[in-house]
């Protein structure tokens, strides 16, 4: 089968979140599968920087900026395709925002294209083929190829429905789609129009990343907006839960850590715990709990409701807490203060840094995930792998890949689960969490289970293409 995969990230040439690690590998478990993958990308800066490529040919469109079609590969024998066209993708900050985190005034143009871009190639792949669209940036490639009637069948995944590229009605009429898509059964959306809603309304089958979000995006509460939609075309919606690439996440092979280890030899982890604690400033305690965070500092990620319990158990001296993450100001600036505040206990380092992302899931105990909602986190997956037990709220994919422990069931369990988007849920937990940790042969158990789960991408892969086979028999 030949899939062209249309996204604006993928690891590790251009990373802001989990979309560029499910694109990273997913392509490359699909080559792994038999089958002839290309991922197409914008030639932002990082991306250019890992030339040089081959030139393929002028994609120019009347009336936009020069632009040319770019041939490289990423890992696994995926073909990688990248969009050269400086006037909208050679800026400075991230894929989508200036230096000082402004969204780019032309961000609509600019993926409007990138989507036309993905439609006009799959046209142009005389072997056939499904194009797959990730999320808003790439959201416009099936309306483009509904548009010019072609034969192409196309799947549209959801990472995160919170982020919808949704733009004013002047801007439509700059980006080329036919007038009559623009409706309600269409492209508008309450008076403006979004790019997620367009790959909902024009792609043949709709995916999202893990079973429970599938379910959940259904409802008011975490369809924001689209869930009328997404019941409309229930039937055409898929949960498939992410994967994890285990050549990236491997404790027993990461050279980030300062001692490999694996299920049977789990003892070893002490050496890399011992060796974070000391990177990051934190006391050498070998028997306090030491809860680890990486993540974006949001409210959909829940750590407004972690703060005051983390302050208390840090006053109490029952845990230790190293971050790694950037987000809301507020967030960023309480989370520093708590380091200020209990030097020795709290180490909190703003930004991303993926060899330091590494060393504390080698190190840490636990990872801490306490999402108001979670399409499918990859955060968990990763600390089950490592044998740092996850701490996550119970929705959308973490409810799907942790097995909570409840004092009966050390045979099964993998990590600790609260339901209520609260404080106490979250100080209760927690609680449970550090119960545990001074049982060492429990908690060693628990480790071990969790190391031992396969999430590896190939199931995925595999759900992907049947479902490609079957939007494409249609």
């Amino acid at each position: 089968m030949r899939i062209l995969h249309v996204a604006a990230e993928v690891h590790p040439l251009i990373k802001t979140g989990g979309l560029a690690d499910v694109v990273g590998s997913l392509p490359a478990a699909q080559v792994a599968l038999g089958h002839e993958v290309s991922v197409l990308v914008p030639g932002y800066p990082a991306v250019m920087a890992a030339g040089p490529f081959e030139f393929q040919y002028d994609i120019s469109n009347p009336g936009e900026p020069p632009a040319r079609l770019l041939r490289g590969e990423l890992a696994g024998g995926v073909e990688l395709l990248v969009l050269d066209q400086p006037y909208y993708f050679e800026r400075p900050g991230s894929p989508y925002t200036d230096e000082q985190g402004n969204g780019w005034p032309d961000n609509y143009r600019r993926f409007a294209h990138f989507g036309y871009v993905g439609a006009r190639l799959s046209q142009l792949d005389d072997r056939g083929g499904v194009l797959h669209a990730h999320d808003w940036h790439a959201g416009l490639a099936p309306a483009y190829l509904r548009a010019a009637l072609a034969d192409r069948a196309s799947c549209f995944t959801i990472h995160n429905i919170a982020y919808q590229g949704r733009y004013s009605v002047a801007e439509y009429a700059e980006v080329g789609l036919p007038g009559e898509f623009y409706g309600y059964d269409g492209i508008e959306f309450h008076g403006d129009w979004s790019f997620l809603k367009a790959g909902l309304v024009y792609s043949d089958a709709i995916t999202t990343v893990s079973p429970t979000y599938a379910r959940e995006i259904l409802t008011p509460e975490f369809g924001f907006g689209l869930d009328g939609l997404l019941n409309y075309r229930r039937r055409d919606l898929h949960g498939i839960l992410n994967g994890v690439d285990y050549t990236v996440w491997d404790p027993a092979s990461d050279a980030a850590l300062e001692q490999t280890y694996d299920a049977k030899t789990l003892k070893r982890k002490a050496v890399s715990k011992a060796a974070l604690q000391t990177a990051v400033g934190l006391d050498p305690v070998p028997d306090r709990l030491l809860v680890g965070v990486v993540s974006r500092l949001t409210v959909q990620k829940g750590f407004d409701l972690a703060l005051e319990p983390l302050e208390a158990l840090l006053a109490d001296d029952a845990l230790q807490l190293v971050l790694l993450g950037s987000g809301a100001g507020d967030l960023e600036a309480a989370f520093s203060d708590l380091a200020r505040r209990f030097p020795g206990r709290c180490a909190v380092q703003i930004g991303y840094d993926e060899l330091q992302a590494h060393r504390i899931f080698g190190g840490a105990d636990a990872i801490l995930v306490p999402s108001r909602f979670e399409p499918c986190g990859l955060t968990q997956m990763y600390g089950l792998r490592y044998g740092t037990l996850p701490i996550v709220r119970r929705t959308g994919g973490l409810a799907d890949t942790v097995t909570d422990y409840n004092g009966k069931n050390r045979a099964a369990a993998t990590g600790f689960i609260f339901g209520a988007a609260s404080a106490t849920a979250l100080r209760r937990t927690l609680g449970r969490a550090i119960k545990a940790y001074a049982e060492p042969a429990l908690w060693r158990k628990l480790a071990q289970n969790g190391m031992r789960q396969d999430f590896g991408w190939e199931r995925a892969a595999r759900a992907y293409v049947d479902l490609y086979a079957r939007i494409g028999a249609e």
